[in-house]
């Protein structure tokens, strides 16, 4: 998996690209809980994102309940795969997707 942060109207952006599995989702949480400030815009692109695991649905949980506090929250460019395991788990109901 890469990660890449930018900057973009004034939301910050994370590109996730790859597998968010149980041996990556430690280095995507960190980024969240390290990098974006509180208060920020956080948009997680995930147009790269092939797979993503129970351990990866744990760190999208847990940075929704962090932004929701002082940010905001969004998901865009799911693929059709990662699409189905959010609505199969009831995810697509909880995060904001576009």
């Amino acid at each position: 998996m890469t990660i890449e942060i930018k900057k973009a109207d004034g939301s910050t952006v994370i590109e996730i690209t790859g597998r968010l599995d149980t041996s990556t989702a430690p280095v995507l949480d960190k980024t969240i809980c390290n990098d974006i400030p509180e208060g920020a815009k956080l948009v997680l692109d995930m147009k790269g994102l092939e797979y993503i695991s129970s351990a990866g649905l744990r760190v999208l949980l847990s940075a929704q309940k962090k932004m929701q506090k002082t940010g905001s929250m969004k998901l865009r460019n799911v693929c059709a795969e990662v699409m189905e395991v959010f609505e199969m788990t009831g995810f697509a109901d909880i995060l904001i997707i576009e």
